[in-house]
């Protein structure tokens, strides 16, 4: 590193100097502290910009930002017109809905419905208003919606009666009801403490203490065990799902932080040596019309748990697409993948130092958001792999080159400082191109990861309220509920009617697996949705 030399000047010294650099009378000893001064200028700028991005960047972890789209961070007022290439068919084909976000008693799918006969009317029955009329059935009934509150586990006692002989002391007991279940806990018991703590981030200590307020009884070492119990009967259905998974075409993965208590502590060493790092790792893979979320929980990391997701692989299937970030960490270095990485990621370094270059930032961002627009139109009209191809190859990649001549220019002819927080945003981009634009070049590559990252918060949720996992047993049992709750989400399933039924079919569960996947469970049997 160079070596400045020290100069020291007051205020009023740095006054007097810029007053003779003006009046053209420079003394000696003036043209080695401008000098110095430039130097200054040149050593603190970078430092300024990194520290304002770290600052925006801290500001947003804190805070949160509601959106980034182009028209909020390039502070665009205007809104986008029709076929400027800005709009998306979203917002350009579907009006905003009235009201104050009713929902309708339509939309009240797992709802009880109780049909209500007229109290005097028949079809046939003479009109009460006019006396020549005949009243009809209408197809659609009048709705009246009835909400009610309860606690999220219940319980029946039922009181048997018991008689006593007066002579040879036999006690005979009355039989239970026929609805009452042989165990004290039925089959959605545990789907509802599964869905309440892996689903929605219910601690097992926040539920027990929940139940206690009802006068249901319920302690966090019982929710554990039923839940332990379930997921040990269960487990094939989330075993075929690994393998089901481990086909996918296109598989995102991702990871975040976790926690596991017997790691920690030190009482676990699961490698040699340990690892300080534990991770949950997100993976979604799309195969078929079918997409599958899979979580995995411990010290490995993300590229290490595809790798181990990827051996199950069978060995006629192509190269699957992967899309992740650019950590070398996220790749599964045994097995070939045609790497796609995530768009969102380089365009986020732009985001960040918008306010301090708004001219270069507004050609990268602007670009993207015709391209993502482009993207849009493509799902909009439901698109096949190959005609989405297309559409980008004819209307993105001029877009695209055109915006890496730009980029290669600007670091070329020394208009950005290379080593500047805008040259790093810059290198990166050029760096990662090829995998950055797989869209232009693979079917079915996808633009960015944000898929994965919203598999990842169902685990950050669980994080945030349960702090960590006790166990690595615990981690396993979490990440099989995880996995089980977030596929049945995406495919339009209801999770704790899923999970029931596992449950109940749990021999038909061993046998074949493969009919039990929450996209085909109901056609094997005719039991009604579990209310």
């Amino acid at each position: 590193m160079k070596a400045y030399r020290r100069i020291e000047m007051s205020p009023e010294e740095i006054d007097s100097l810029v007053e003779r650099v003006r009046s053209g009378r420079m003394r000696e000893g003036d043209e080695e502290a401008v000098e110095a001064m430039a130097e200054t200028i040149k050593v603190l700028h970078p430092a300024v910009e990194k520290k304002s991005s770290s600052i925006k960047r801290l500001l947003q972890m804190l805070f949160g930002s509601p959106t980034e789209t182009s028209a909020r961070v390039l502070n665009d007022e205007k809104k986008p017109e029709p076929g400027d290439g800005t709009d998306s068919p979203k917002a350009s084909g579907k009006r905003k809905a009235p009201g104050h976000g009713r929902r309708g008693a339509a939309e009240y799918t797992g709802a009880e419905r109780i049909p209500v006969v007229h109290e005097s009317l028949s079809p046939g029955a003479r009109c009460p208003e006019c006396p020549n009329g005949k009243m009809y059935r209408l197809k659609k009934c009048s709705s009246v919606l009835c909400v009610r509150g309860s606690a999220p586990l219940q319980a029946v006692v039922y009181e048997l009666e018991r008689y006593r002989c007066n002579l040879c002391g036999i006690v005979i007991t009355a039989d239970p009801p026929a609805g009452c279940s042989k165990n004290k806990y039925d089959e959605t018991v545990g789907s509802m403490i599964a869905l309440l703590k892996y689903g929605s981030g219910f601690p097992f200590n926040r539920l027990e203490k929940l139940q206690d307020g009802f006068g249901i009884p319920l302690p966090a070492s019982t929710q554990w065990q039923i839940v332990s119990r379930k997921a040990d009967t269960i487990r094939p259905a989330y075993q075929e799902l690994l393998r089901q998974g481990a086909q996918g075409a296109v598989i995102h993965n991702d990871d975040t932080e976790a926690k596991i208590l017997e790691f920690m502590t030190g009482a676990s060493r699961p490698t040699d040596p340990p690892r300080t790092g534990m991770f949950t790792t997100g993976i979604l893979s799309r195969l078929d019309t079918h997409t599958i979320a899979l979580y995995a929980t411990g010290n490995k990391h993300a590229g290490e748990n595809l790798a181990d997701l990827l051996a199950s692989r069978e060995a006629e299937r192509a190269p699957p697409i992967q899309m992740c970030d650019a950590l070398s960490r996220n790749l599964p270095k045994p097995f070939q993948v045609v790497l796609a990485h995530c768009m969102v990621h380089a365009r986020r370094n732009f985001v960040n130092l918008v306010d301090l270059f708004p001219e270069e930032c507004r050609l990268v961002l602007e670009t993207l958001q015709k391209v993502y627009h482009h993207d849009a139109i493509a799902r909009h009209e439901r698109l096949t792999d190959e005609q989405r191809l297309a559409l980008h190859r004819e209307k993105s990649a001029p877009l695209m080159s055109e915006l890496h001549a730009s980029l290669s220019q600007m670091l070329e002819h020394k208009t950005v400082e290379p080593n500047s927080a805008l040259g790093g945003a810059i290198s990166y981009m050029l760096k990662h191109w090829k995998p950055l634009t797989r869209f232009l070049h693979v079917p079915g590559a996808p633009l960015d990861n944000n898929l994965c990252e919203q598999v990842l918060k169902r685990a950050i949720m669980h994080r945030k309220n349960s702090l960590f996992f006790k166990t690595q047993r615990g981690a396993e049992v979490g990440d099989l509920y995880m996995s089980l709750i977030h596929t049945c989400f995406l495919n339009g399933a209801d999770p704790f009617d899923y999970l029931t039924m596992l449950e109940k079919h749990s021999d038909e569960l061993d046998l074949n697996p493969d009919r039990w996947m929450p996209w085909n469970y109901r056609g094997n049997h005719s039991e009604q949705p579990v209310p």
